[in-house]
């Protein structure tokens, strides 16, 4: 256990060094690992060769026929044969389906084939290797140095999941299904590789928990095999939606084929369910509360955005309007962050509306992230003059290595012919939030559970690097 936990800290520390970084450590070991696992089971495969006929699916639907409820049970334990797969799916973004399928098909599928193969070799020599047919495949001499390749191995099988829980964590939080996190993009070349902290510091604390309470790898199965299962047939159905969506020709074939797949895997999650109180109930809880964190903040947001879109005021209505009210003026420039360019700020109308007072120059602020890592200073800004002297829509581009450095970008107005100084500038942005219940309901819960979120959330002041005393923020509540 202490030696566990101490690789397990030692590979969750590395991970700010960047996907790519760590894939250049972790690549050739495990490059090795497979072509070992191969040479494995070719040795054995060559002394025994009857064992080719295992692929036969023949065999296996024998076996059912004779003994159906063995045969379900079974399945359970012949699923851990191919977990890890999944992971492959979440790790799209990180490096884009072509090295996948590549890895996949020309390393890693026949490595396991030929290693499966040959220890089903052995146990046709010798049953009693039953015990540890994987390494009993091996000369004595060699177990020692194979028991330090699979645990190499084993450590960067979880990198997988590392990196894939980063993408999912900002694929979650772009779609909105969770705040704004702040991420760390880690190559210049690709934009998936990433670094989030929060998420990294987070999953070692859970494995570690993980670890203290299962003890053992094979206390885990259950909860992986399950896992596992219900990952790949929620895959499998997301596919088959998709396939419906696109009104594809052949998505009557494609929905029929999908679909076989999936009572396959259906099959699967019910032999897995059977170990559903020796640990199988741990990923259901757990999915069950990342599902009611993520639904519970795209709802209240999705709230938000109609009661917002209830109020828009095109910025050619808002201008004829502002002309035609004689707001009084106040000196200085005011910035309004506006997330449609095409709108008048929300924050702005607020001011208005209870301030009463319109500031002498006004700068509608939208920010863009461009397909690069870095912009340069020429490209960084997008001036249009909607009032001469008066009200100016500014875009900023960001590079995705780029943090969103508003006061910095800023200082660069002077070249285009505007004066800034940040002493001069009043920031205003915005926090619409959902008022407590008038009466407690049974879904209080899932309104309390947003306002924790957004209390919790990092701070829009901190993320674009605004001067604290320039900010003014104009709360409003939505009663529901």
């Amino acid at each position: 256990m202490p030696l566990t936990i101490t690789i397990l800290i030692i590979l969750f520390s590395i991970q700010s060094r960047g996907t790519g970084s760590v894939g250049k450590l972790f690549g050739p070991i495990t490059i090795v690992w497979f072509i070992v696992m191969a040479g494995l089971g070719l040795n054995s495969i060559a002394q025994t060769p009857v064992v080719i006929h295992a692929i036969d699916p023949r065999y296996a639907m024998q076996f059912a026929l004779q003994a159906p409820g063995l045969a379900f049970l079974t399945l359970g334990a012949v699923f851990l044969a191919v977990t890890g797969a999944e992971a492959l799916y979440a790790d799209m973004g990180h490096f884009g389906p072509k090295p996948i399928r590549l890895g996949w098909f020309i390393l890693v599928f026949p490595c396991l084939m030929l290693n499966y193969l040959g220890q089903g070799a052995l146990l046709l020599r010798n049953p009693d290797a039953i015990k540890n047919p994987f390494y009993l495949m091996a000369p004595t001499d060699w177990v020692l140095p194979l028991v330090v390749l699979a645990t190499a191995a084993t450590v960067i099988a979880s990198q997988a999941t590392i990196t894939g829980a980063f993408s999912v964590t900002q694929q979650a939080s772009r779609l909105g299904y969770l705040p704004r996190i702040p991420v760390e993009v880690t190559s210049d070349v690709e934009r998936g590789q990433i670094y989030i902290g929060l998420v990294n510091w987070t999953m070692l604390i859970m494995v570690l928990l993980l670890v203290l309470a299962f003890q053992s790898s094979e206390a885990l199965a259950a909860a992986y095999g399950i896992a596992v299962s219900l990952t790949m047939l929620l895959e499998t159905t997301l596919i088959t939606l998709v396939v419906f969506k696109l009104q594809h020709r052949a998505r009557v074939l494609l929905a029929g084929i999908l679909i076989a797949i999936g009572i396959l895997e259906l099959l699967f999650v019910a032999s897995n369910s059977t170990k559903f109180l020796d640990g199988g109930w741990f990923p259901i809880a757990c999915g069950t509360l990342l599902f009611t964190i993520l639904t519970t903040w795209k709802r209240a947001r999705t709230t938000i955005d109609a009661e917002h879109r209830s109020h828009r005021v095109p910025m050619s209505t808002f201008l004829e309007s502002l002309h035609q009210h004689a707001f009084p003026n106040v000196p200085g420039t005011a910035i309004f962050l506006n997330g449609d360019s095409g709108a008048a700020p929300v924050t702005l109308l607020h001011n208005l509306k209870h301030n009463k007072i319109v500031h002498q120059r006004m700068i509608f602020l939208t920010l863009a992230t461009d397909d690069r890592p870095y912009v340069s200073t020429d490209d960084r800004i997008d001036i249009e003059t909607l009032a001469h002297g008066a009200i100016y829509a500014i875009t900023l581009h960001y590079g995705f290595r780029e943090d969103h450095d508003i006061p910095k970008a800023l200082q660069h107005l002077p070249h285009y012919g505007l004066a800034f100084n940040i002493e001069d500038t009043t920031f205003f942005l915005g926090k619409t939030t959902i008022a407590r219940a008038s009466k407690p309901g049974p879904l209080t819960w899932r309104r309390e559970l947003f306002r924790w979120m957004q209390r919790n959330s990092p701070s829009s002041v901190e993320y674009f690097k605004l001067p604290p005393d320039r900010v003014v923020e104009l709360g409003t509540q939505i009663s529901l």
